[in-house]
């Protein structure tokens, strides 16, 4: 499937570079029982990406969207959508599959950004992180958002094809088209972990 999204979005996907492990994040997104049915068929491509994380020593950061009073912290998400995901409730909590460890930290969010008002960023800064790879849930939504939001703080962007979903292919396509143009760098999970066997630089 990879394959196939990174061919229908080559004409955008002009820039190509790949991440160095000394100064990578790992940065998997909402990957939350609120979201399972869209997770469950990329969490594959997850565990993978996060498995080489740990055997390369690249920084993973875990982001948990959630709302504990929908009415003060709730914004416009609150009036775009229906419900909103509760913080503390069962299907705020990460997917068991994931299974963080104590060094792995979770950024709690309360937008579609997982840089606004947190401290990711001083957090990657303090690591020396320049180049962010970003995986979970949704593509054009929380994980497009970050995305942008990455490049505008000037971290280089790879947004993983086909570890990363949402609601229909054709919202997804349409966010790497806009990403691949504009803001990151498109790759899959096979090139990324193939990349990261071969060399930690390049």
């Amino acid at each position: 499937m990879g394959r196939d999204y990174l061919e229908q979005i080559r004409t955008y996907n002009v820039r190509p570079a790949w991440p160095v492990a000394e100064r990578a994040a790992l940065l998997v997104i909402d990957v939350q029982d609120y979201f399972r049915t869209m997770v469950e068929p990329i969490m594959e491509n997850i565990l993978a990406l996060i498995e080489m994380g740990r055997k390369k020593d690249i920084k993973t950061f875990f982001t948990r969207h959630g709302h504990s009073q929908p009415d003060k912290d709730g914004g416009m998400l609150g009036k775009w959508w229906r419900g909103l995901i509760e913080y503390g409730s069962l299907e705020w909590e990460l997917m068991e599959e994931l299974n963080p460890s104590e060094t792995e930290p979770v950024i709690d969010k309360n937008r579609y950004s997982a840089f606004f008002k947190t401290d990711l960023d001083d957090r990657l800064r303090g690591l020396g992180i320049e180049d962010l790879i970003i995986c979970g849930v949704m593509t054009n939504c929380c994980c497009e958002t970050t995305a942008r939001d990455a490049f505008v703080h000037d971290y280089r962007v790879f947004f993983v094809a086909d570890a990363t979903a949402t609601a229909n292919r054709e919202l997804h396509l349409a966010s790497l088209k806009n990403l691949a143009f504009g803001f990151a760098h498109v790759i899959d999970t096979e090139q990324i972990c193939r990349h990261f066997r071969k060399s930690n630089a390049l």
